[in-house]
C-alpha cells in the first residue's frame, strides 16, 4: 500500500513548474531526449536520497544548516541558469536531430545536483512528507519500509520526467525557431522570478 502512496508522492512532487522542471525542459530542447531524461533521472535519485534521509531522521541534522546561506547559493544558481537560457534564446537554431549536440555532457547532471543541494525548501518538503507518511500511512522509520517508500518516490518522479522529456523531444519539431526562443526566454524569466522570490524570502525573514 505505501509503495503506491510513494509512487503518487513522487509523481505529484515532480509536476509543479520549478527550477528542476525548467532545467529538464531546457536540456531536452537544447540537446536531446537523453540529456533531458538524465537530468530527470538525477532529480529522481536525489528525491529518493532526500526522502530516505528524512524518514530515518538524518536530514534533521542537515536542515539545521544556515538556511540563509543556502538560499543565497540557490538564488545564484538560478540566476546563472537563467542567464544561460536567455543567451541560448538569442542563438538557438532549429537544428535537425542528427545535427544536435549528441555527445554526453555532465552539465545535465551537475545542474540538477546544484539546484538540489542549494535549495533548503527541498529538505523541508521531504521532512514534511516523512512526517505525513509515518503518521498516516504506517511507514516505519526502521526496517525496509523507508527504503521501499523512498525508491517508490524516485520511480514516481522518474515516470513524470520520462513523460515530460518524451513529449518535449517528440513534438518540439512542430514549433518554429521564434517559438523556441520565446520558450527559452519564458523559462529564463521563470528562473529569475524564483531567484527573486528566494532572495525576498531572506529579506522578509530578516526584517520580521
Amino acid at each position: 500500500m505505501f509503495v503506491l502512496i510513494g509512487l503518487m508522492f513522487g509523481f505529484l512532487a515532480a509536476i509543479p513548474l520549478g527550477p528542476v522542471n525548467v532545467f529538464v525542459i531546457s536540456q531536452t530542447l537544447r540537446r536531446d531526449f537523453f540529456h533531458g531524461f538524465m537530468a530527470g533521472l538525477t532529480a529522481s535519485i536525489l528525491d529518493t536520497v532526500y526522502c530516505f534521509a528524512a524518514l530515518v531522521g538524518i536530514s534533521q541534522v542537515t536542515f539545521n544548516l544556515d538556511n540563509h546561506l543556502l538560499k543565497i547559493i540557490a538564488a545564484g544558481v538560478l540566476i546563472v541558469l537563467g542567464v544561460r537560457l536567455y543567451l541560448q534564446s538569442r542563438t538557438y537554431k532549429d537544428a535537425l536531430p542528427e545535427k544536435k549536440e549528441t555527445s554526453f555532457s555532465p552539465r545535465a547532471l551537475l545542474g540538477v545536483v546544484l539546484l538540489y543541494i542549494s535549495n533548503p525548501a527541498l529538505y523541508a518538503f521531504w521532512i514534511i512528507v516523512a512526517g505525513t507518511v509515518t503518521s498516516h500511512f504506517r511507514v516505519s522509520r526502521a526496517g525496509t519500509s523507508p527504503l521501499l517508500f523512498a525508491l517508490s518516490v524516485g520511480i514516481g518522479g522518474l515516470a513524470w520526467y520520462f513523460i515530460l522529456t518524451y513529449y518535449v523531444a517528440k513534438y518540439h519539431h512542430q514549433f518554429k525557431v521564434k517559438t523556441f526562443r520565446i520558450i527559452f526566454v519564458v523559462l529564463a524569466i521563470s528562473l529569475f522570478a524564483l531567484a527573486g522570490y528566494t532572495l525576498l524570502s531572506i529579506f522578509v525573514k530578516l526584517t520580521l
